[in-house]
């Protein structure tokens, strides 16, 4: 398809069709054409606008062919609008534009075509994480590292956080190489390398490593890449990683018509490398940039904008903007401080529906949480007032894998013929049970209608399965007959600690160097959070049920809940801000861990849940939060305190006998306990032993699994009619035998091939 080029704008057409309905600062940007520019664009500026009509201008101008800009961005999503956008402005002519996506795809566009400067094939492969686990935990293997101690997903993020910063191995310092395995760092970075080279293939974070590799070693191709990219656009500049950097800098340096468009108030993605310096430091790496400030906000009320600019003030390393705005001044900013974080969430739910009957639409309305944890408390809120919700940008709270491990582990408690949730966590964490050890459960359950966990049980007292299975079988077992005891005399939220901490869940985050293992963490620490709320198991199953069988998938508006990351580049009319406090925001690890740098990250997080709202936005902050079952006083974020009077309303609101819980509260007691010691003491009551569940109506004794030397005959299922002693019998796995010997349902055969084992009756067949 051949690109026709719109013919050139006249002198007289000023400002041309694209930038006609622009504010004077985005014409500016559009029409300064050459040499570096930063666009400096607030939220809520209009920067994509202003992004799109440059690039149209370029073309329409023909300053440049469509196949002469480079022009980044971060995501296919944004790569397709722009593309739309500038296609209402140019027509056909963007279809001739084939370096405009994601930094990833112009990479690996680019490494296609010099591929063999590296070590690769043309027609290399790009693994996904699962490949690159995969890959690292063979390396593991082969130079005899203990899995366990040194997990390959540990490795992995280590390797992806040197190569955001365009690292090779060989570049890796002291320090670094310390990070894995005691100074076996670099080595096994080197390794990964190569055998990547060996299949092939490269990573994610190989596609512009390579590239950059390539431009610093071989100047001709440095040079062609220089001459093709006439004009250069760069979006969410705030946003880019020092590989990113680096390969930008290397591709703009000959002809310096750069254009980048950020807001370094609205870098908050430092745990995925982004470096908030790369935009600070702009007019140093290209002297005599211009720098242009899209201060005009066209989304928030001026009150919002007011306290959110009074925020960001306070942030030492920044560039520097005024938001401002023509809409009407609309309400002040409110801040709320509540008693606890129920009474948040009952607060928050009477707004919203309060909000509803004005005739508000619920798909204005977005809770923004600084971590996943806390949407637990809004979600069962909701589910008893009947608000219908979404979450975005991850699972609803008893959704989540971790949260659903747990449950499966309570449930197999509770009710041992439970058989979907036995299979859930019979090998989770790892315990070496694979899919053979589990077909085998499956296949003898089915053959008996035995519950899973009691066909296990039977398994392990013979010889179908390896020793080492067997063993870990029976551990499991008898884990679960101590849970069950213990939960008689625990609570159902210390019964989850215990759970957790026995069965290795717990090792098993703490290993994990993901970034994504602190926040499963902290959901179970707010799951045994929410049972402490309950008097037993049983109610508190009940209630997950019930939550869970709402209808996640239900037609109608619905307000949406998600953290204030996945917020940003969204807008809503009604915002409301829940978890206002030290430790909650800005978060415990980054005061802990990341100094000044993290806590400017933090407000400029704060900055960026603000600035969602365009008509309301309502702050709240609670005294008390439960943490491992006692009251611990919060005290209000910094961030609460640095919002301006002025444009902020403060009120406070104790609702529920908030005089006669400080009357009675201490920071180690429930304020409940005295009100529970009045009551009648309830007694816990239980059914049959778990044993007796799990078998169906066999015969176990309540300790069985509890002593591991005492028989299972008492677990037999009933004999098979047509096989005797001295019956020929042939067995999957053992071949030919003969019976010498039966208990219950347990053979002892005589095998021609394996010799003498015991095995169960459903595994056999006469010949």
């Amino acid at each position: 398809m051949s690109t026709t080029l719109p013919a050139p704008a006249s002198e007289a057409e000023t400002p041309p069709p694209y930038a006609a309905r622009l504010n004077p600062p985005q014409q500016q940007a559009v029409l300064t054409t050459e040499g570096p520019v930063l666009m400096l664009a607030g939220a809520g500026t209009g920067k994509t606008a202003a992004l799109t009509a440059r690039l149209a201008h370029l073309i329409a101008t023909r300053a440049a062919w469509p196949s002469e800009i480079l022009c980044v961005t971060f995501t296919n999503k944004a790569a397709r609008e722009m593309r739309e956008r500038v296609a209402r402005h140019i027509g056909d002519a963007v279809e001739g534009m084939p370096w405009l996506g994601t930094f990833h795809s112009i990479g690996a566009k680019m490494l296609r075509r010099h591929a063999e400067l590296v070590g690769l094939k043309q027609n290399y492969t790009i693994i996904d994480t699962d490949d690159q686990l995969r890959v690292l935990k063979q390396l593991i293997t082969e130079n005899d590292l203990d899995e366990k101690r040194w997990p390959a997903r540990q490795l992995a993020g280590l390797i992806d956080r040197w190569k955001n910063r365009g690292l090779n191995p060989a570049d890796l310092d002291a320090v670094e190489n310390e990070a894995y395995a005691n100074g076996r760092g670099q080595q096994f970075y080197g390794l990964y390398q190569d055998r990547l080279r060996a299949l092939n293939a490269c990573d994610f974070g190989d596609l512009l490593l390579h590239m950059l590799n390539i431009l610093r070693q071989h100047r001709d191709v440095l040079e062609q890449y220089q001459r093709r990219f006439k004009y250069i656009l760069v979006d969410e500049y705030q946003d880019t990683n020092q590989v990113q950097y680096l390969w930008l800098r290397l591709l703009a340096q000959e002809r310096k018509n750069i254009c980048v468009v950020g807001d370094d108030d609205q870098s908050i993605y430092s745990w995925r490398g982004a470096e908030v310096a790369n935009i600070l430091k702009f007019e140093k790496d290209f002297p005599g940039a211009a720098v242009i400030r899209l201060e005009q906000n066209y989304r928030s009320t001026p009150q919002i904008l007011a306290a959110a600019s009074a925020l960001i003030a306070t942030n030492r390393q920044r560039l520097g903007k005024q938001l401002w705005t023509e809409l009407p001044q609309g309400d002040a900013v409110r801040v709320i401080g509540v008693w606890d974080a129920p009474e948040e969430a009952r607060r928050v739910g009477e707004e919203i529906g309060r909000l509803e009957r004005e005739g508000a639409s619920l798909e204005q309305v977005a809770i923004l949480v600084r971590a996943q944890y806390q949407t637990r408390e809004f979600e069962d809120r909701f589910i008893q007032i009947g608000l219908n919700y979404r979450i975005v940008g991850g699972f609803r709270f008893y959704e989540r894998a971790e949260i659903r491990d747990a449950l499966a582990y309570l449930r197999v408690i509770e009710q041992p013929a439970d058989d979907l949730a036995f299979e859930r966590i019979h090998n989770q964490p790892k315990r070496g049970l694979g899919a053979k050890t589990l077909e085998a459960m499956r296949r003898h359950a089915r053959r008996t209608g035995m519950p899973l966990a009691a066909a296990s049980l039977d398994l392990a007292d013979s010889d179908e399965l390896p020793a080492r299975a067997k063993g870990t079988l029976v551990a499991l077992l008898q884990q679960i007959a101590r849970w069950r005891q213990a939960s008689e005399v625990e609570t159902p939220a210390n019964l989850l600690r215990l759970v957790l901490s026995e069965s290795g869940y717990d090792e098993m985050l703490a290993k994990d160097r993901s970034a994504e293992s602190a926040g499963r963490a902290d959901n179970l620490v707010e799951l045994a959070r929410a049972m402490e709320e309950y008097d037993s198991l049983t109610d508190f199953l009940e209630h997950v049920s019930l939550v869970m069988d709402n209808d996640a998938a239900g037609e109608g508006e619905k307000v949406t809940i998600m953290t204030m990351h996945a917020a940003k580049g969204l807008e809503y009319d009604q915002v409301f801000l829940p978890g206002w406090e030290e430790g909650v925001f800005p978060s415990q690890r980054a005061l802990d861990e990341g100094g000044i740098a993290s806590l400017e990250e933090e407000r400029r997080l704060g900055y960026v849940a603000i600035t969602r709202a365009k008509r309301r936005c309502t702050i709240l902050h609670a005294a008390n939060r439960r943490i491992f079952g006692q009251w611990t006083s919060s005290i209000p974020s910094r961030f609460v305190e640095e919002l301006p009077d002025g444009v902020v309303t403060r009120e406070t609101t104790m609702t529920g006998g908030a005089s006669l819980w400080r009357a009675n509260w201490t920071e180690t007691e429930d304020p409940f306990a005295h009100l529970a010691r009045e009551q009648p003491s309830r007694t816990k009551t239980r059914g049959p032993g778990w044993q007796r569940a799990l078998t169906a109506g066999y015969d176990p004794t309540p300790k069985r699994l509890a002593e591991p030397g005492r028989s299972a005959a008492s677990f037999a299922a009933k004999p098979r009619g047509d096989i005797a002693i001295g019956a020929r019998v042939f067995h999957d796995k053992f071949g030919y035998g003969v019976v010498e010997g039966q208990e219950g349902n347990k053979l002892e055969i005589a095998f021609e091939q394996s010799g003498s084992k015991r095995v169960l009756d459903s595994f056999v067949k006469p010949v």
